[in-house]
Formats: C-alpha cells, structure tokens, sequence
C-alpha cells in the first residue's frame, strides 16, 4: 500500500476520532449546562433561551443562547432577568469548566412590566468550575458595568464602576456536607452617588469572607441559607478588608454574625489613615449632630437652659475627629497616620465607634 494512502487513512481516522471526541464533548458540556439549569428550577430559578445553537468545532463547545432570560420566583414580588444573549464556551478537554460571555443591556422587571434596572458593560464574563453535584467555584468579572434605575422613567446612575470581580470556592466540606465558602469581592473604580455621600468618589476595595454554618448547598433562596447559618450559630467572617478612597485607606478584619431577626451582630477591627477627609466625606458630624444619642443629651441640657443643646450639638461635630483619636488606638498605615476603632454591628445598626453610620437590611 502507497504510504501516502496510509498518511491519509491515519489522517481520516484522527479526523473521525477528534469528531467523535467533539461531539461527546459537546453532549457533555449541554448535559452539564441543562443540570445546570435543572437544579436552579428547583431553587425557582427558571433560566431560559428564545434560541439556542451549538458550535465552536474543533478545539471549543460553544452553546449560544440568543434572548436568554432568567425568572426568580422565590422572590416578593417575583422578578425577571433578560439579556440580548449568552455564549457558554468549554474547551473539550474541560467540559466541566463552563466560560460564559453576557451580552447587554441587561433589564431586571417584574414579569410583564417595564424595567425598573438596566445594566450594562464593556464585558461580563462568568466562570463555574465542578458538576451540580460537586461544584467546586464561581467567578464573575465585570468591565466598565453601569446600573440604571428605571423607574421613574428616566436613567438615574446607582452604580458605576471600571472593574468588579466576585469569587467564590468550597473551601471545606462537599455541596451535601456543612460547606464552608470562601468569597472575594475586588472594587476599582467604583461609585454609588445615591446609596451613600462617601460614594460620589472613586472607592477601591477587596474584601475576602468567609461564610460557615451552611449544611448544605442545596438549591434554595438565599434568605434561607442565611435561616440555616443563623439557627446553626454560623458566621461571616471578614478575615481582611481594604478600602481607599482619595487620600483615606481602611483595613479591617473580624467576625459577625445573624441575630434571630436576620440582621448582622458582631464588630470588626478597623483602622483608617486619612481619618478627617473620611469623615466628612460620609457626613459624620451630620450623622452624629442627628442621632438619637445626641437627641437626648440636647434636649436634657436644654432643660437645664435653652439654646444649651444646640451648642453642644456644634460642639460635638466641630470637635469629632479629635474625639475618635483620642478614644482611638493610634497607630500607622502605609506610612500614615492612623487610628484603630471598632466597626459595630448591633442588630443591623452599623456604628464607627461612636458615629452611627446606618442600618443593614435584614437578610431573612
């Protein structure tokens, strides 16, 4: 037999084996993506294509799904994702790692009803590595995002940011068997003019958790795993924190925990550098002039003489920042000064030692 006769049956046998291959492959990859989507209806998460292919033959499985939309029926009232389309890429040597690539804008309504959010990127990619079984990790990566509130009828900026990454891994444990999650949230960039003053300047952060008292991964609603970390005595472990903002930078780490209503309970050790441009930029004379800890030494000085609560109102504010270094610990970060305090959580109420910074909304 002519050896190029052979060279070509050698080359027509790897052809229909590297094709055998691929559409193992490619069964395997949409296998995993429908237990995918399988487990998530039973958490009432129902995901959905208006048309959906395959491709990426050769090296690549690729499902395209054009008009993907997903519906959330755990949630009061229900809510209703949608997307111009999502690739699902896995490699075919990997079928068990899924890349997938978002096309916007995204809308976020209540089913049947004009957006209320829209979003949308210069890219959003998400990566899930495992089996529904046995997931292993989750990574989201976002450039240049943008979040639109709608429902006034006109676009109001709630957020904007150049890069957002979020992480997560199983640590310790198996999807069935008390997991234990490790979570990484990174920040550049990012501002949120309407949920906080402090917000209206680029904030960078990476904040790394990890959550314990899970006992198992089953699908279902968020507020009732968090139910579940709760009645087990589970936490939220901050093991480190870092914000910049201008010429401020904060780190943190330490534990809270879920009170039996479904707010956070614990304290982080903070320390900040740049401490007076912090405060004013969240308001903190405002926020403590206001509170009701105040409220009740001004009215009780104002009884002794009026117009007395008012001054110590000013002085209060005036005299705020000396205030905290004084009952801070002093100490450097990055070679600057700084002072060391706690962050507070008392039943959701979030405290900077003494100045009242807000309120945590209720996980269940």
């Amino acid at each position: 037999m002519p050896r190029y006769l052979i060279l070509l049956i050698l080359v027509a046998l790897l052809f229909a084996g590297w094709s055998g291959l691929w559409f193992y492959a490619a069964g395997k990859a949409e296998a995993t993506v429908e237990a995918w989507r399988l487990r998530e209806a039973e958490a009432g998460r129902v995901y959905d294509c208006g048309q959906q292919s395959i491709g990426g033959y050769p090296f690549r499985v690729e499902l395209n799904c054009e008009g993907a939309s997903a519906l959330f029926k755990g949630l009061q009232p229900p809510v209703e994702i949608k997307a111009q389309g999502i690739l699902i890429a896995a490699q075919i040597y990997q079928p068990t790692l899924l890349i997938s690539e978002f096309h916007g804008p995204l809308t976020v309504a209540a089913p049947g009803q004009a957006p209320s959010l829209v979003v949308n990127w210069k890219l959003f990619q998400t990566s899930v590595r495992g089996t529904p079984a046995r997931p292993e990790r989750v990574s989201l990566v976002f450039d240049k995002p943008v979040v639109d509130d709608m429902s006034n009828g006109s676009a109001r900026t709630l957020l904007r940011a150049e890069h957002i990454e979020i992480h997560g891994r199983m640590a310790e444990g198996t999807a069935a068997d008390h997991p234990v999650i490790e979570v990484a949230l990174r920040l550049d960039g990012a501002l949120a003019p309407d949920f906080r003053p402090a917000a209206t300047e680029p904030i960078n952060a990476t904040i790394d958790t990890v959550l314990y008292g899970l006992s198992g991964f089953a699908p279902k609603p968020w507020p009732e795993r968090f139910r579940q970390m709760q009645a087990s005595g589970g936490r939220i472990e901050v093991t480190e924190a870092r914000l910049r903002q201008g010429v401020s930078t904060g780190v943190g780490s330490g534990s809270v925990s879920i009170d039996q209503n479904g707010r956070l309970q614990g304290q982080l050790r903070m320390t900040i550098a740049g401490l007076e441009p912090f405060l004013k930029s969240i308001g903190a004379e405002q926020m403590v002039q206001n509170s009701s800890a105040i409220d009740k030494l001004a009215g009780a000085l104002d009884r002794l003489s009026p117009g007395l609560g008012g001054i110590a109102r000013q002085q209060v504010g005036a005299n705020l920042s000396a205030g905290i270094n004084m009952i801070g610990e002093k100490t450097t970060l990055d070679g600057q000064h700084a002072v060391t305090l706690p962050l507070r959580f008392d039943e959701g109420r979030i405290f900077l030692g003494p100045i009242p910074l807000g309120n945590t909304p209720a996980l269940f």
